[in-house]
């Protein structure tokens, strides 16, 4: 079986007909019939669109459930789709557990989880882990900002200042600087 050309006219007759029990269908009897590795690539230009990843990447975990990137994979589709924090929660961690270097994993654990403190813990334990991940610095931020926002929590504002802070040292394109000083004017102005 040709997996790419299959998944291909799947998506084009879904994007005819928008019937996505029928794409699930024929993603799924492609999964059934191609290994793992197969089936990673010729889903690769469907990268973007959840109705062939899920179908397609549930059968990858069954089939090889410590795949770490797999496993991020499938939570990504799943976090886009609304399936909620406990599945990718889920996930994420037995991602984790596969490979504690992956850093899309630990991404979507932080973003899991529902409560407002407890988040911002886990990107403090992120960010901690990955200290050049920009990325995590800044989810931190923008959660310790709600935090002190909704609790009047004068510790999650200083974090939140702090944290864009020592974005703004690294910073070097125009837009992101004003972006956080702008964000940082703003948070210094705040009284709780």
């Amino acid at each position: 079986m040709d997996a790419a050309a299959a998944l291909r006219a799947a998506v084009q007759e879904y994007e005819r007909t928008d019937n996505v029990g029928v794409l699930f269908d024929r993603v799924r009897a492609v999964a059934a019939a191609v290994a793992p590795a197969g089936l990673k690539e010729a889903c690769a230009p469907f990268r973007d669109l959840p109705e062939v990843i899920i179908p397609a990447y549930e059968r990858i975990v069954a089939q090889v459930p410590d795949d770490a990137q797999a496993l991020v994979v499938l939570a990504n589709a799943y976090w886009l789709t609304g399936r909620g924090p406990d599945v990718v929660g889920d996930l994420a961690s037995r991602a984790i557990a596969a490979d504690a270097d992956n850093r899309g994993a630990w991404h979507l654990w932080a973003l899991a989880e529902s409560d407002i403190r407890e988040r911002v813990g886990r990107w403090q334990e992120v960010a901690t882990r990955f200290p050049e991940d920009q990325l995590a610095r800044a989810a931190m931020a923008d959660n310790a900002t709600s935090l002190a926002s909704a609790e009047h929590d004068p510790l999650a504002l200083d974090l939140a200042i702090r944290t864009y802070e020592g974005l703004l040292a690294e910073s070097t394109a125009g837009a992101q600087r004003s972006a956080l000083e702008s964000t940082l004017k703003t948070l210094r102005g705040w009284k709780l």
